[in-house]
């Protein structure tokens, strides 16, 4: 007797996503949820303040101001925020320890240490506002709903071919990811040119400097202009920051790409003349023209992006999400072509199983970090933009720069004495707001740390034979080449000028 055939992983997680998408349409059409996110005046409605030459903190409460959700006068005390500072430590220095680069590999190693420190900490808010618990955990499944479904759809884009490495191809590469970012994310559009550029300069000897950028832009600065773009403004989305609103930031974005493209295009110029002749021979011998595939998985990537810039509303936008991720593993299923794509893309669902498990401990042990700089942030002096663009970003640099912006974010609720997040994008406010958005996501370049996309490109860099530069062999890259470049936007653009210019 023949028996059926066994279904593939592809298939199998396919139907659960599938099926987790249906129920949560179930869920929304029962609660009489509206489709698409109310802006008008309700309590995510916008509170203008009045545009001064200083932002001052309110006088009233002591310059305090609950959260959200607040537990009447709950505040934690400073003691309570060990459990997160031990966790972001973790992350920072368990990978760079050889006796415990070993035990933090595992990605159940990462969900013992995230339960262990986040546990107990939402146990002990829970006791005194249980819906402050509650909201971070809707707050964690939407941020890591949007993330899966740009990983596995991304997973599924492959770029086949091999370019000749001139200056131009590669500034090309970087400046179409520089793009893209703001589009499919850093971590999609990371994961969908890395492999072509990396195979576009196999026969180049001077490569290093073509990853390091490729971090830089496409991994970092070049998702500043929405919420898909980077986790930080994801999660400024979901507090009630309008889509667009980071479009703002546009004029520093072009500058700085300008900038960096440029920087890039004189020095891949000079490492390309030192290039042995036989070097460039070969790369002109192996040039083969470049072809999509896996063109089902564009499509469901823009339905992601829709769902989100359309601002629909949960649980229907997550029900998008899931139904894309669905499709697309299916799709790898049954056709060979796109199981194609996924192979060459070295596809696996470690890198997200990992996001998962490490940012679970993360989002819960930051709820009394929050709490605190929400209700004491005026204490700190950090009040002007150009104070928040360099303290969200030299903490961005060494943290992961999700929950730095979040912890910023309730700091300028704080120190201006708004209630909700909406309530920044006017007045004096934009300009805190923007100056954070911009360190959050631009210094999240400064070390390997920073952004989960920048890790992610190295360990590729190196399957593939590029010997990237240590730990803070890369961090003087970015001493020298972003810290200027930063300094001077940001001094033009938060202080020398108005903010927005539109």
């Amino acid at each position: 007797m023949t028996l059926p055939p066994t279904p593939s992983p592809y298939q199998r997680l396919g139907i659960l996503f599938l099926l987790a998408a249906i129920a949560l349409l179930a869920i929304g059409l029962a609660a009489g949820t509206p489709f698409f996110v109310g802006r008008g005046g309700g309590p995510g409605a916008p509170v203008h303040l009045e545009a001064s030459a200083r932002v001052e903190p309110p006088a009233a409460h002591g310059g305090m101001a609950q959260a959200p959700g607040a537990g009447h006068d709950f505040v934690p005390p400073v003691f309570s925020v060990v459990p997160f500072a031990a966790i972001l430590l973790a992350i920072a220095i368990f990978p760079l320890v050889p006796a415990l680069s070993g035990f933090w590999d595992s990605n159940r190693n990462k969900l013992l240490v995230s339960a262990v420190l986040g546990g107990p900490v939402a146990f002990y808010i829970w006791q005194y506002d249980p819906t402050r618990v509650l909201h971070t955990g809707l707050e964690y499944s939407q941020f890591l709903a949007l993330l899966t479904a740009l990983f596995i759809v991304a997973g599924g884009i492959h770029l086949t071919g091999n370019l000749k490495a001139t200056p131009r191809v590669n500034t090309t590469f970087l400046a179409v990811g520089y793009v893209l970012a703001s589009i499919i994310g850093t971590t999609g559009a990371a994961m969908v040119l890395i492999y072509p550029l990396l195979r576009t300069n196999t026969e180049r000897r001077h490569k290093v400097h073509t990853v390091v950028f490729f971090i830089f832009l496409v991994c970092n600065i070049g998702g500043l202009l929405t919420p898909l773009g980077d986790p930080p403004l994801f999660l400024g989305y979901l507090r009630g920051i309008e889509f667009f609103w980071f479009m703002k930031l546009l004029p520093l974005w072009a500058t700085l790409g300008v900038v960096l493209l440029g920087a890039y295009f004189a020095l891949d110029v000079y490492y390309h003349a030192r290039e042995p002749r036989v070097a460039v021979r070969r790369d002109i011998e192996h040039e083969a023209g470049v072809r999509l595939i896996g063109v089902l998985n564009v499509v469901l990537l823009l339905a992601i992006v829709l769902s989100v810039a359309a601002s629909v509303e949960t649980p229907y936008r997550e029900a998008v999400m899931a139904g894309a991720a669905g499709l697309s593993l299916n799709y790898a299923h049954a056709s060979r072509v796109a199981r194609r794509a996924r192979d060459r893309n070295h596809f696996s669902l470690h890198a997200i199983v990992e996001v998962a498990a490490v940012f679970a401990g993360i989002f819960a042990a930051m709820m009394p970090a929050l709490i605190l700089l929400n209700t004491r942030g005026a204490a700190l002096g950090v009040d002007q933009p150009l104070e928040f663009f360099y303290a969200t970003g030299l903490f961005s640099s060494f943290l992961d720069n999700a929950p730095t912006f979040l912890a910023f974010l309730e700091l300028a609720l704080g120190v201006t004495g708004i209630r909700e997040a909406g309530g920044l994008q006017v007045g004096q406010a934009a300009a805190i707001l923007g100056a954070m958005s911009a360190g959050a996501v631009c210094m999240g370049a400064n070390t390997y740390i920073g952004n989960a996309p920048n890790f992610m490109v190295r360990s590729i860099a190196e399957q593939h034979h590029v010997k990237m530069p240590s730990f803070f062999g890369y961090m003087g890259w970015a001493l020298v080449i972003l810290l200027p470049a930063f300094t001077v936007t940001a001094v033009v653009f938060f202080e020398l000028l108005p903010f927005p210019l539109w």
